[in-house]
């Protein structure tokens, strides 16, 4: 299938990778659909593209890249709504924003993709062990790499 977007043009993908999330993404609930975008090839970064709108995309990470001990409580509930039966079989990525050079990322409202069906839920963290704005990294006046990173 082809999927238009802002940023990369017109690109062909796989519709097994299609990513549903049943109750949208926070601020965007009428966006069901998404494919995950890989464009260096280090892999640390993803765009979560929806399908059916090119504007809308967001920059992804694996929390655990910055954060070793980050740890996601998801209750029976969320396991059942993406028919999940483990962790082992579910990716967590985290939404990342820049603001000036540093990066940020919402540590609060993880994404937890069910590997196998491929069905996602955005999970909202009560506990404010975490933050929506948690320093990832912060980028050299280039942007190109990383200067320091922070846990």
């Amino acid at each position: 299938m082809k999927v238009k977007t802002t940023r990369f043009g017109e690109i062909e993908v796989d519709q097994q990778r299609l990513i549903r999330f049943e109750k949208g993404i926070l601020g965007f609930p009428e966006e069901k659909e998404y494919v995950l975008l890989q464009t260096d090839n280090e892999g640390n970064f993803f765009w979560l593209q929806s399908v059916s709108r090119p504007e809308i995309a967001f920059v992804v990470s694996d929390p655990l890249l910055f954060v070793p001990d980050y740890q996601v409580p998801v209750k029976e509930e969320d396991f059942e709504q993406i028919n999940l039966k483990s962790m082992t079989d579910a990716q967590v990525l985290i939404i990342v924003n820049k603001v000036d050079r540093t990066l940020t990322g919402n540590l609060q409202g993880p994404l937890i993709i069910n590997s196998i069906n491929r069905q996602a839920r955005q999970l909202v963290l009560s506990e404010k062990k975490y933050s929506t704005r948690h320093q990832l990294m912060t980028l050299e006046p280039s942007d190109k790499q990383q200067v320091s990173k922070t846990a």
